[in-house]
């Protein structure tokens, strides 16, 4: 260090001077060169003590010895404690513990310590906040259990909140119930830094319920307890909750600010993130290179530059310093712009490119599918002696996820094998999904069995892997592997039930989460759950888990709320999707297409018109799922020229290219409409090869209007296709059978057996008293089958009365699944609810009719969602007009 220049000593002080007058004089002198970093002052000071024959006074010893260590003069004390200090006592041994700590002699501090004959609970302190500063927070958290053992010293608020800030860095939550226990035991609870630092700890500790409790406790919370809980209440109850806080808060610093501009801006919610740091400066708050970094990301989210370049000025105008901080977010900013050479500009002009920013420059590239420059990137970084970075590994390996290939995926695995970095969590895991995503699932389990440390992402990646893959059990198994588990890894595991058609067993799953203490489900585990309770058509489960949505303040959320939707949709509740939906203020994209679906499942056009027509009148743009969605409805719904309005718009006024799915829906309303030629025209000016949906559409619109040489035309284009599905054969086979051409119809069976296909059997199943029954064709397994069929007898003889007459079919006709449902749906469910019934296959014309009288004979609504739509039967008739 060097030495400030001091001036000579000051002359003795006169004989009437008393001897504590000098030793104040010399103790200030000597405290002054310390706080100064005057060595030569110290020095000299140290040989006036000498001459006046003061230098053995153990006090000025020890202000002398502090003196030395706030100069960084290290040999000095260390000569002065071995040399001249013949009887130190513990303030001297204190006073050298600091020194070594805070000079960053952690081992020589802990040899002082283990020596010393005496310590009191400054020493003690000392050492805990040594390893504390050198983010040794076990070794800290283990001399506070050394310091209770020993008894001999109790501890005090810095003790305590020392421990507490190494458990809440550390997140472990059971000793911070410990740490509280004692605090409450020693009635410390009431000194407001021990107060913070439980605040803090239990934030940090991700039990947000225990902070808030202590915090309304706290008489006059600091600026750093309220900091604290801004953090915590942005992360569990949402934003809208810290702002709360925030407003109320009497004295705000720039850490305060900075948290609410970041938590908006990781919320999604960008414009009121700006908006923060507007109000930050605008209120004279000096704005940092946190609320810059925060805000640029907020920025890059934004579908254009305009904010983003006027805070580039701002940085350039405000801060003396760009750090890598503020240059990786402008990095970002410009590369998901697709600007790259700005983004290259910014990147070439710092001075020292650290790895983040060649992270973010090669991550910008790979999200805008220029992987062979991000490539390029990679190789530049590694040719300017760049040391390997983990996470430009890591992102250079999902960039091959992406792309599927596997070939550079594997020569960069040889890379983090020869630089070591396949030890790094993050790597192993990049190439885990690598691997996985590749359809190499043997090398990915590989690399996670031989990893010597696994994190939360490691299970989520292989149970994930597996459940892609379809191995349900498979992965279960790792989930039970799992010794802690994350709301994450719960997600993974219900969705890899409910993608695969277990959903039972997810929404069992769902319940044995809630008992998990440490686990709250988020707004995935929701959107999965009304999935689940969606394709089951569960009704009362999903008003229940509704409810629960309401209790933890997750029903407001749009993907939650469009969840809802979806599956109050698919469960025929259309007039709840819509009060829904109507409810709903912040709509996305997703909001409008689900009901848009809705209605369009529901056979309800015109309505699905108004929702897509009022989503353009309000500014929001439609993508390739809304035209779906849209012309679906009018397919549904017989609306021709609507359909084809919609079909000639979605290219010229949104620019989106017709895909398979709006020309099956075009095909299909057209056949349906009898515009069998006109359907057929379609198809042959398609610019991609038509697949069996297109097909299948045309097959199902001849037999409607008995075209059977247009019928014979798409089925060999069907069997040519080599589809797996049965129901075009059967359908086929039907069509010829109508026609009186039984060995042709024989000869569709013959081909299906020959390539072995079967038939998909049929079934029905409907949710009553939480349990969800099935039902087959000529099923016996049913434990009320006999009295079903005795149902179903009465229930034929009562519309035999009207007029039924039963075609000559198969006996399994008589029993289709859906008639079945139907009987065990009057017998179990009172008179007043409407029978909701799904079904796996289209309904057919038999069983349509059949309901149909059923509704009018009994006077009961029945709801039936098969293989393409919705039908509401009541009064004798249903929705669909006979139009499906």
């Amino acid at each position: 260090m060097v030495a400030t220049p001091w001036p000579p000593p000051p002359p003795p002080p006169p004989p009437a001077a008393s001897h504590m007058a000098v030793t104040q004089a010399f103790a200030d002198a000597l405290r002054s060169c310390g706080a100064r970093g005057a060595l030569s002052g110290a020095r000299a000071l140290h040989g006036r003590l000498v001459a006046v024959g003061l230098a053995s006074a153990v006090f000025l010893q020890n202000t002398l010895l502090h003196a030395y260590l706030s100069c960084g003069a290290l040999p000095d004390a260390r000569r002065l404690l071995q040399a001249d200090i013949a009887h130190p006592n513990v303030i001297t041994h204190n006073v050298m513990l600091n020194g070594y700590a805070k000079l960053g002699c952690l081992s020589d501090a802990v040899e002082l310590f283990d020596r010393m004959p005496a310590r009191d609970v400054a020493s003690w302190n000392t050492l805990m906040s040594g390893y504390f500063q050198s983010r040794q927070q076990l070794a800290a958290l283990e001399t506070f259990v050394s310091m209770h053992r020993s008894g001999d010293s109790s501890p005090n608020a810095f003790t305590f909140s020392c421990a507490m800030k190494s458990c809440g860095a550390i997140g472990w939550h059971g000793l911070a119930l410990q740490l509280l226990g004692m605090v409450q035991k020693f009635d410390s609870q009431d000194d407001s830094e021990v107060a913070t630092s439980l605040v803090d700890m239990f934030v940090r500790c991700r039990d947000v319920d225990l902070a808030a409790r202590l915090f309304v406790r706290v008489e006059n919370p600091t600026i750093f307890c309220r900091n604290s809980m801004l953090v915590g209440y942005a992360k569990t109850y949402g934003v809208d909750c810290a702002l709360e806080l925030f407003d109320s808060m009497p004295e705000r610093d720039v850490v305060s600010w900075n948290m609410m501009v970041s938590a908006l801006s990781q919320s999604g919610r960008v414009r009121e993130a700006l908006d923060m740091a507007v109000e930050m400066y605008s209120k004279g708050v000096r704005l940092d290179s946190t609320t810059y970094t925060s805000s640029l990301t907020a920025c890059a989210r934004l579908p254009s530059l305009g904010w983003g370049k006027q805070l580039h000025a701002q940085v350039i105008r405000n801060l003396p310093r760009i750090d890598s901080y503020v240059a990786s977010a402008l990095v970002e900013l410009y590369a998901k712009g697709s600007c790259f050479k700005e983004a290259k500009g910014v990147f070439n002009s710092l001075r020292d490119r650290n790895n983040v920013a060649w992270t973010v420059l090669i991550s910008g590239f790979l999200q805008h599918g220029c992987f062979t420059e991000s490539v390029e990137l990679f190789n530049q970084m590694r040719a300017e002696l760049m040391t390997l970075d983990q996470f430009a590994l890591a992102t250079l390996i999902s960039g091959c996820c992406s792309r599927m290939d596997l070939c550079l995926g594997r020569q960069l695995h040889s890379l983090c094998l020869r630089s070591g970095q396949i030890q790094a969590v993050v790597v192993s895991n990049s190439l885990i999904s690598m691997y996985a995503k590749c359809g190499n699932l043997q090398s990915a389990e590989s690399i996670f069995r031989v990893m010597s440390e696994r994190d939360i992402v490691s299970w989520t990646s292989m149970i994930t892997a597996y459940s892609q893959a379809g191995n349900i059990m498979k992965a279960r198994e790792f989930f039970d592997g799992m010794s802690t588990k994350n709301v994450i890894t719960w997600n993974a595991m219900l969705g890899a039930y409910i993608q695969h058609g277990a959903e039972e067993d997810g929404l069992n799953m769902y319940s044995t989460m809630l008992s998990e203490k440490d686990v709250r489900p988020d707004w995935v585990t929701y959107v999965t759950l009304f999935k689940g309770c969606a394709d089951l058509g569960a009704n009362k489960l999903g008003d229940q888990i509704i409810g629960d949505t309401v209790k933890v303040g997750l029903i407001l959320d749009t993907s939650v709320a469009n969840a809802v939707i979806t599956m109050y949709s698919k469960c025929g509740r259309i007039l709840e999707a819509r009060k829904v939906f109507d409810f709903l203020n912040a709509k996305d994209i997703v909001s409008w297409n689900a009901m848009i679906t809705g209605y369009s499942q529901h056979g309800m056009g015109k309505q699905a018109i108004e929702i897509f027509d009022d989503m353009l009148k309000r500014g929001a743009k439609p993508d390739y799922i809304s035209y779906v969605a849209v012309l679906s409805g009018c397919s549904h719904s017989g609306l021709v020229q609507e359909g084809k309005s919609y079909f000639d718009m979605m290219k010229k006024v949104h620019n989106i290219s017709p895909g398979l799915e709006h020309f099956s829906c075009m095909v299909d309303l057209l056949g349906r409409a009898g515009h069998l030629t006109e359907a057929k025209d379609l198809i042959d000016k398609m610019p991609m090869k038509p697949t069996a949906e297109v097909w299948g559409a045309l097959l199902s619109a001849c037999k409607i209007h008995g075209n059977n040489e247009l019928a014979e035309l798409a089925a060999k284009q069907l069997f040519e296709l080599d589809s797996p599905d049965s129901g075009s054969y059967m359908l086929m086979a039907k069509i010829y059978a109508d026609a009186g051409k039984s060995d042709d119809s024989a000869q569709v069976r013959k081909l299906m057996r020959d390539k072995g296909i079967k038939k998909n059997p049929g079934y029905s199943w409907m949710e009553v008293d939480n349990k969800v029954h099935v039902f087959k064709a000529d099923d016996v397994s049913h434990p009320q089958v006999i009295a079903i069929r005795n149902k179903l007898n009465e229930l034929m003889e009562k519309i035999a009365a009207l007029g039924y007459v039963r075609t000559e079919s198969p006996r399994s006709e008589i029993h289709h699944s859906e008639k079945l449902a139907v009987a065990f749906g009057l017998m179990s469910l009172p008179d007043w609810m409407p029978i909701h019934i799904m079904k796996n296959l289209r309904i057919c014309n038999d069983c349509h009719t059949v309901i149909k009288l059923i509704s009018s004979v009994t006077g009961r609504e029945f709801v039936i969602r098969d293989a393409v739509r919705f039908h509401h039967f009541k009064g004798g008739s249903c929705s669909c007009g006979d139009y499906w």
